[in-house]
């Protein structure tokens, strides 16, 4: 069950939400049917709860992805209660860092709590790796809240725990966090505090090992780039980005990165008289 999971996670990195949320929840049903009704020891009901949190993850994920966020509050909180009937205060931290980023989204106000628990909670021997991922994640909260010192500092505890070696592989659900992920959220947190110098080439080198077949991810990164050079006083080259956004999210089973397309161009709005935007902008209405 743990390999499938694994191969059923890494359809995220080519498809929107819309696309898997079903499957993930079918996935989160049957091993729910098993922990209820199969007979099992002590260590593999952990580990079955284990693997309920992971697929909750999974289908709290999608659904947010997708646009449907109290479908999303219902998974990760399924998450949190199976992550901790596991005791495996690792996937525990990570539903709260879902959590977190939810309420970003529709809280009306931040997740810095969510964020800081789910960091908090790891015990002494998390992997470095999920460290860095919850340490990345604190630091997301705390710049889309302006906190500028506080977003700066969890930045580099993530970078160090990125970088620290370790002989104990972290678990499958962190397979993607890597170096290039801690640029990219570097670079998102300078763009969010509107510090273009620093986000620019923090965002621009991380993308250049970006391909098209991500392309979901790939336009919402790009629109923090488009976002930075705007800030840097850059507004045609902010407009070429953002219409490689637009280009990007065309037909994406995923809400967000139309969305972050969109507010782009609301911001690109003052700039309607340079012959670029305006393009932009008729495309958009259009």
């Amino acid at each position: 069950m743990s390999h499938r999971t694994a191969r059923l996670r890494r359809l995220d990195d080519f498809v929107g939400g819309g696309d898997t949320y079903q499957m993930y929840v079918r996935e989160l049903e049957d091993t729910t049917r098993l922990a209820d009704e199969g007979v099992y020891s002590e260590a593999t009901g952990r580990g079955l709860r284990g693997i309920i949190a992971e697929h909750a993850q999974l289908a709290g994920w999608a659904a947010y992805d997708a646009g449907n966020y109290e479908g999303a509050r219902g998974h990760y909180m399924t998450a949190l209660a199976a992550s901790r009937a596991a005791e495996d205060t690792a996937l525990e931290g990570n539903s709260l860092a879902f959590l977190a980023y939810l309420e970003w989204t529709v809280g009306g106000g931040s997740g810095i709590r969510f964020a800081t628990a789910g960091y908090e909670v790891l015990g002494a021997g998390t992997a470095p790796v999920v460290r860095g991922l919850l340490a990345d994640r604190l630091a997301w909260q705390h710049a889309t809240a302006g906190n500028c010192r506080e977003a700066d500092y969890a930045l580099g505890v993530a970078e160090e725990a990125i970088h620290e070696h370790s002989a104990e592989p972290g678990p499958d659900w962190a397979y993607w966090v890597d170096p290039d992920e801690i640029t990219i959220m570097t670079g998102r947190c300078w763009a969010e505090l509107h510090r273009p110098l620093r986000a620019i080439p923090a965002l621009e080198d991380a993308l250049a090992r970006y391909d098209d077949t991500r392309a979901r991810d790939k336009a919402l990164y790009l629109s923090w780039l488009a976002s930075a050079y705007l800030d840097a006083g850059e507004v045609e080259h902010s407009t070429a980005i953002t219409a490689r956004v637009f280009d990007l999210s065309e037909g994406l089973a995923s809400i967000r990165p139309m969305a972050r397309a969109r507010l782009m161009a609301k911001r690109l709005e003052p700039h309607r008289s340079l012959a670029p935007v305006g393009a932009l902008l008729e495309r958009v209405k259009g």
